[in-house]
């Protein structure tokens, strides 16, 4: 897995501890870039210390179920996604505008004590995940269809050129990051185990949406 200038390759390359970032909702996925805005203080000092070091950080949700951690902080999803800062900016005002590309998913052990005002974790990485993906096998003819009909149905436009021309696992990741679904549907499209089921999560969770949104309660598109 390429990230930037640097490659990952096995858990050698990965560290066991990293500084995570609670955001409800915000997916990152590997070999996606996901843009951030900085303005946090603890999260500031968080993106100086990385960049100082490997520029590795956690992206995770906060546990879907709203509980708290024994810190008083909330608890965190069980599974977040590794990213590497690849471009920081200042913007004047005490903002960073950062843009963080995806390695790879990881398990959290255990939260480890810190002297630092941000949060880190002991980390299980999804090695599998710094191997290119076959996307052969997702059926992108159902999820242009689908991702059509969500366009049509909230007059929105895009850009078919470019997403005809997209790889599979871009097309997918992509979607699924851009996707203006709440933390539950974004936790499962993150822990979905492969592309293929990935896939066919956000067609379902889609299809849902439209259903839902059309006061239909088939979840099948004609």
């Amino acid at each position: 897995m390429r990230a930037g200038n640097a490659v990952y390759n096995s858990k050698r390359d990965l560290p066991d501890t990293v500084p995570v970032f609670p955001l409800p909702a915000a997916l990152l996925l590997p070999g996606a870039r996901m843009p951030l805005n900085v303005f946090e203080p603890r999260y500031l000092q968080m993106f100086d210390d990385a960049m100082r070091t490997n520029r590795l950080i956690g992206m995770i949700q906060p546990s879907l179920d709203g509980g708290l951690a024994s810190s008083g902080e909330p608890a965190l999803c069980d599974v977040g996604c590794m990213g590497r800062i690849t471009t920081l900016s200042e913007t004047g005002d005490g903002r960073y505008l950062v843009s963080l590309d995806g390695i790879c998913r990881f398990r959290i052990g255990e939260e480890v004590k810190s002297r630092t005002p941000y949060r880190k974790c002991v980390i299980m990485p999804f090695v599998s995940d710094l191997t290119d993906e076959d996307g052969t096998a997702i059926d992108r003819e159902a999820l242009l269809k689908t991702f059509r009909a969500y366009l049509d149905a909230n007059g929105m436009e895009a850009d078919w050129d470019s997403v005809r021309r997209a790889e599979n696992e871009t097309l997918v990741n992509t979607l699924s990051m851009m996707s203006p679904y709440g933390p539950a549907e974004k936790q499962a499209l993150l822990e979905a185990p492969d592309l293929k089921t990935r896939a066919e999560t956000l067609i379902a969770i889609t299809e849902i949406a439209l259903a839902r949104d059309s006061g239909d309660t088939s979840t099948g598109l004609q």
